[in-house]
């Protein structure tokens, strides 16, 4: 399985998107600074998970919602 998350910055208040196939290995590496994007951002509180059964189509719902970002579609999202 793969999964797209959504996380919350409790450092800065902002939301980065991402997906994994362990969110709960990936959110440790965000956490302990392992990721050049979200390093010193942390820590993080995950917002929302969705599932999907390829790496294609959880990539694919990844750029869907990051092009939804600031918009009425993602606010719903995060809601």
């Amino acid at each position: 399985m793969y999964f797209v998350y959504i996380i919350k910055s409790r450092k800065n208040d902002r939301f980065y998107i991402g997906s994994a196939q362990d969110v709960k290995e990936r959110l440790r590496q965000h956490e302990r600074g392992k990721t050049r994007s979200l390093k010193n951002k942390g820590p993080f509180d995950i917002i929302r998970i969705e599932e999907f059964e390829t790496r294609t189509e959880a990539f694919s719902r990844e750029r869907q919602i990051k092009r939804y970002k600031g918009g009425q579609a993602f606010k719903k999202l995060i809601a």
